[in-house]
């Protein structure tokens, strides 16, 4: 995961999944449109459910713009799926939803840090640990892209301070690009978030780890990582 762009161009977004569909079986339809390196359903914390989105790397971007035309529309479970592009998807719910994330342990993964921060809404890249370019170890330090502010928001209210690995991790909004010192989160960022279509119309449907439970199920108590613990009645 060095974060290279051919690598992206050959992953493709799928969305409009039915909760019956599982990682197995996305892997094997996509299969049919050429050689799948990985499959990914983000999966609600609380719940367990996958919310109904996922992401396919193939081995070549020609294989993803192939799957893309062959895969795009097809019914699964009665359901059009929608099969598209999966940065120029992430470019268009961009809102600048950024945060920096430091004194990570070496051990930490992309992975576990996906895992523990879907719990506070949609990712939209993979995690981008900043690695050294010749032995491939991670530098301590790592960045995040969240669909939302509000999800940037609970992940840095949540996270910061916490220990992750043995060590305390830091987290914060990230600065801007070519930006002198300004940081992401600012109030303009969220006014044009706020007016951005996509970002509401097109956002996965799902649970998010600290949205309230449907009364019948016991109270989920949000510990560091936003594991549930069901609290008796």
């Amino acid at each position: 995961v060095g974060g290279s762009t051919a690598l992206r161009d050959a992953t493709v977004y799928v969305g409009g999944l039915d909760e019956k569909v599982s990682e197995p079986l996305l892997w094997e339809l996509f299969l049919q449109a050429g050689p799948v390196v990985n499959t990914h359903m983000p999966k609600d914390r609380v719940t367990g459910q996958h919310q109904g989105y996922g992401f396919v790397e193939f081995l070549s971007e020609e294989d993803a713009d192939y799957a893309i035309k062959i895969m795009n529309m097809i019914k699964l479970y009665g359901k059009p799926i929608r099969v598209n592009k999966a940065s120029a998807h992430n470019k268009n719910l961009d809102v600048g939803a950024n945060i920096f994330i430091g004194n990570l342990d070496p051990e930490i993964d992309e992975k576990l840090l996906y895992d523990t921060f879907s719990a506070f809404g949609v990712i939209l890249q993979t995690p981008k640990i900043m690695r050294d370019p010749d032995t491939g170890n991670s530098k301590g330090y790592a960045f995040i892209n969240f669909a939302s502010f509000d999800a940037a928001d609970a992940a840095i209210e949540a996270m910061n301070g916490q220990y992750l690995c043995n060590r305390p991790i830091t987290v914060s909004y990230a600065f801007k690009k070519d930006s002198k010192g300004e940081r992401h989160g600012s109030a303009a960022e969220r006014l044009l978030a706020a007016q951005n279509p996509l970002s509401q119309a097109d956002r996965p449907h799902q649970l998010f780890a600290d949205a309230p439970p449907p009364p019948t199920i016991p109270t989920p108590v949000m510990t560091a990582l936003g594991t549930g613990i069901p609290i008796p009645g």
